[in-house]
């Protein structure tokens, strides 16, 4: 089969390569630079725990470019109203959705979290921040580790000019350093807002222009939180700005946000600096703090979102698919979950064929959750950035609503609450029609992100689940104990037998792997996760044919009907017997 075609080397384009390449998929890379990233150290990423572990298992080293918070704090006027503990590095574990921790995703809580007021706060893993051209850097460092030469073609200086499609593939024909035709499989929009590939697929854009803009600055300097991250509204010292943050990166360096007023009044070299000096004064006392001012601009927050992300052989996926920004959101993070959930699909298609419905469950899960995060940022705002700004809202409004946007908007920079926290595909049409026999509640909703839990592998070695993620569907069983089982013996022991044959015979390679516990899972219970790590099932003991219908449904019904499941029944009953 044709390699499949990437157009566009940023962040998402660079990750979905270095995805499909470690599927063993090859993959035409269009880049229109000569293959250099510009150095803004004012342009950054912040990519929450799911994301920052997908680039980890892709061999992508860019933890080690980015600088983990300690702690975020929500300053309003001169009065600290919230402060919240984060821990580099920490799993995270989705929880119970009737925890303190709220969202479904019960983080823990003790005498060391963060506070609002007097109550205690959750304890979150942290973000990992760090300049967008050090996260290239490390993807494109993680390229040129993929084995075999044929994989990864990346072609610099070209850029796509006309897109054909026929049953078979995709032509493709480039402009540049190469100007030619390329035959490929599949095509992928990663080129950013002005993508070429949407609009040669005629794909609208809709949306809002301009829904928030931000003055920039990154600079070197030592503020009274080092390694946290601050949010402060409406600051003292300065009548005209709503809002500013702070956020550690590197090397003792900073990123500062301001919310600009709505308009397009210019933001002079000279008003910049006198934010800079104001906002340094203001928080440390000293008029005379001294700074090394490395990068300022502009930042204009955009919300759209295109109207189909499949057309045919063609997909979208980052900013060529939808924009957002504003309250927190982060449209990188939204980009890493598009290669994510797009990437095993296509490799699934590529080396053995998919369904229809596997190809275009990625518009509508991925689509359906940016839809919903965008929702929910519009809605907030007209409450969050009330008109006339936050003096003319302090008037408007009661001090318990003040609060409320106080935690959207933490919320919103910390990953969590409709603003930030990893979608649950609850309408996925991956998911079973209806729950198949055999079916609990653990404390994962199904179509949610499953719980980075620790688990052993077939060969006897411990990992964590999200390690394992990538390439074929998880078996987990959960089995209270196994910790002192003599892993050269484990799948002769218990469950396993009969559960390795029904695993052997899902439509799917798949993995089986085992856990001491789970979050809301009593002991037997068998977990069937996507590759991408969302939950499909969670059965009751070794169910071979539900297993094998659920797995079945993950793959967009691409096995055979007609007995399927009660082979793989059989066949499990068989393997059952074998080891006795």
């Amino acid at each position: 089969m044709d390699p499949v075609i990437v157009a566009g080397a940023g962040p998402v384009g660079l990750a979905l390569t270095l995805a499909l390449a470690r599927a063993e998929v090859p993959v035409i890379l269009l880049d229109e630079s000569q293959g250099g990233d510009e150095r803004r150290p004012a342009r950054t990423a912040v990519l929450r725990p799911d994301t920052a572990a997908l680039l980890e298992r892709l061999g992508c080293r860019a933890a080690h470019a980015a600088e983990p918070w300690t702690g975020w704090r929500t300053l309003r006027r001169r009065q600290l109203v919230r402060h919240v503990s984060l821990v580099p590095g920490r799993p995270f574990l989705p929880g119970r959705r009737d925890s303190p921790g709220g969202n479904g995703y019960g983080y823990d809580v003790g005498p060391d979290a963060g506070t609002v007021g007097d109550e205690p706060e959750a304890e979150l893993p942290s973000p990992l921040h760090l300049s967008q051209h050090e996260l290239t850097g490390a993807l494109r460092a993680a390229l040129a580790t993929v084995p075999g030469e044929d994989l990864v073609r990346i072609v610099p200086g070209t850029r796509l000019d006309t897109l054909e499609q026929d049953p078979r593939g995709v032509s493709i024909r480039t402009r540049g350093a190469q100007s030619t035709w390329w035959r490929g499989s599949y095509v992928i929009g990663c080129d950013g807002p002005r993508s070429t590939v949407r609009k040669l697929l005629g794909v609208r854009f809709p949306g809002r222009t301009a829904v928030e803009r931000h003055a920039v600055a990154a600079l070197r300097a030592e503020l009274p939180w080092p390694g946290e991250a601050v949010l402060h509204r409406s600051p003292p010292w300065r009548t005209l700005d709503a809002e500013v943050t702070a956020r550690p990166l590197p090397r003792g360096v900073w990123r500062l946000d301001w919310l600009l007023p709505p308009g397009r009044d210019l933001v002079t070299p000279d008003a910049l600096v006198a934010r800079v000096r104001d906002t340094l004064t203001g928080w440390s006392g000293d008029p005379a703090l001294p700074y090394e001012l490395l990068d300022t601009g502009v930042h204009t927050v955009h919300h759209r979102l295109a109207l189909r992300w499949r057309a045919g052989r063609a997909f979208l996926a980052g900013d060529a698919a939808h924009l957002l920004g504003a309250l927190g959101t982060q449209g990188l993070d939204e980009g890493m979950r598009d290669v994510g959930n797009l990437s095993w699909k296509l490799a699934l298609a590529w080396h053995h064929g998919a369904s229809d419905a596997l190809l275009d469950s990625y518009q509508a899960e991925r689509r359906g959750a940016v839809s919903a995060r965008l929702r929910a940022a519009d809605q907030a705002l007209p409450l969050v950035r009330a008109s006339g700004g936050w003096h003319a809202m302090r008037r408007s409004v009661l001090p318990g609503a003040v609060r409320a946007h106080d935690e959207l908007l933490t919320d919103g920079h910390l990953g969590r609450g409709p603003l930030g926290e990893p979608p649950v595909h609850r309408r996925s049409p991956l998911t079973p029609a209806a729950a198949p026999e055999g079916s609990i509640t653990v404390d994962t909703e199904i179509g949610a992100l499953a719980a980075d839990v620790p688990v052993t592998a077939s060969d006897g070695s411990l990992t964590r689940l999200w390690a394992r993620l990538g390439r074929e569907l998880l078996v987990v069983l959960v089995a209270p104990g196994t910790g002192v089982w003599d892993r050269r013996h484990w799948l002769r022991a218990g469950l396993m037998p009969r559960l390795a044959a029904a695993v052997a015979a899902l439509p799917m390679r798949a993995e089986l792997l085992v856990a001491e516990e789970y979050p809301g899972a009593p002991a037997h219970t068998v977990l069937l996760v996507r590759p991408d790590g969302h939950l499909v099932a969670a059965l009751s003991g070794v169910r071979p044919a539900e297993l094998y219908a659920c797995a079945d449904a993950a793959l967009g019904g691409r096995a055979a009907r007609g007995g399927g499941a009660e082979e793989a029944s059989a066949e499990a009953e068989a393997g059952t017997t074998a080891h006795r």
